[in-house]
């Protein structure tokens, strides 16, 4: 199977020696991002303290952002975690006169579901969560079944963390409007690896950390408001850079941004944005559907050759209903992922799977020889 992206394969180093396929995880190191943190440590080093320069790399990393979800860079605040744009999103939000239901789903990631538990326990919400089986396709239908008049918000993963499967994020928020009700969906496993057009698929609110298929770091994340929302919701959880004027440094006037940039809190994190700035870029010159595509097809690849193995593939084997991660059942996942690691394979262990989650700079060849080693060490 011929590499479409092999000229770019020299920007990470770790591919001469060691096949990465932990991109659900920690993708590999590019040049461009290695070169982005020695910049902003010379930076550092040469200049002392440059808030011209932090600023303007925050500003550069929102726009790749928000160039890559299809959204104007206005309408993009930059956070710490996904956590925290759900903690601001979730104080903006009232639970009362009958609309108190978040419904998610059981195989959300738990952070954020943490997030609407706390809504619970403190602030009236009642947290409904929709059992999502493994290697499940339909939970896209189980999510639309459980909306109803009494939701105020519904949170989504658009690509599970633990076995890939996929949420039509679409159908999803359809029938939150249908109902009156928002969606938040947690892109984390899926921005740089899916397309994601916030506006022609009606995204309400949409975050994504950069540690990922971001190809960055973590300690940033992206938060997309639909504009006309944004201009509603007052978060609760807030900083200097929620402000109209973050630079007005008036502490008795509480104002905000009049667009997403209210859901700022605290201080940017400069080199954190930095290095996303360098990564989402990369992303972008090469184009998220050519890399969904390649992915789509390595995907292929580990569901035919897992099984001719005599692996457990956890994941759905249904076509298109998962994204780039195939998790395979692994009894014990953590001690099996630091033996691969032995053997030049990074992948990444949860619970009882290793998850084989390879990004557009890996090949068939790289797939198939982590899960032929696989199946030798669970032998």
């Amino acid at each position: 199977m011929t590499h479409p992206f092999s000229s770019y394969r020299k920007l990470f180093p770790i591919l001469e020696n060691t096949v990465q396929l932990s991109s659900c995880s920690q993708s590999a190191m590019s040049l461009p991002v290695r070169q982005a943190i020695d910049d902003y440590l010379a930076v550092w080093t040469t200049r002392g303290a440059d808030w011209g320069y932090w600023m303007e790399q925050v500003a550069l990393a929102r726009a790749e952002f928000a160039r890559m979800i299809h959204a104007d860079a206005d309408d993009v605040a930059v956070l710490g975690s996904v956590s925290d744009a759900a903690s601001s999103i979730a104080s903006a939000l009232r639970f009362d006169d009958g609309r108190d239901g978040i419904v998610t789903g059981s195989l959300d990631f738990p952070s954020v579901c943490h997030v609407w538990l706390a809504q619970q326990s403190r602030r009236g919400a009642q947290v409904r969560f929709v059992q999502a089986r493994p290697g499940a396709s339909d939970t896209t239908a189980r999510l639309v079944q459980a909306i109803d008049a009494s939701t105020a918000l519904v949170s989504v993963s658009q690509a599970c963390f633990y076995d890939g499967q996929l949420v039509d994020i679409a159908a999803t928020g359809a029938a939150a409007r249908a109902q009156g009700a928002l969606q938040f969906v947690d892109a984390y496993q899926s921005a740089g690896s899916r397309t994601i057009d916030v506006r022609a698929q009606g995204v309400d609110m949409l975050a994504a950390g950069a540690q990922k298929y971001l190809l960055g770091i973590p300690g940033i994340a992206f938060l997309y408001v639909r504009p006309e929302l944004a201009r509603q919701l007052e978060p609760a959880v807030t900083g200097w850079f929620g402000r109209v004027n973050p630079f007005a440094f008036d502490p008795a006037r509480l104002d905000f941004a009049a667009s997403a940039q209210r859901f700022n809190t605290g201080t940017p994190p400069m080199m954190c944005a930095s290095v996303a700035r360098a990564s989402i870029g990369l992303l972008n010159e090469i184009g998220v559907p050519a890399i969904e595509e390649w992915l789509g097809l390595l995907s292929a690849v580990a569901l035919e050759e897992a099984p001719r193995l005599g692996l457990e593939v956890v994941s759905p084997t249904v076509p298109g209903a998962k994204g780039a991660n195939t998790a395979i059942r692994v009894r014990n996942a953590a001690e099996v992922e630091a033996r691969m690691l032995a053997a030049g394979f990074v992948v990444s262990a949860r619970n009882d799977v290793i998850r084989i989650a390879p990004h557009f700079y890996n090949t068939a060849e790289d797939v198939v020889g982590a899960l032929r080693e696989l199946a030798r060490l669970t032998r």
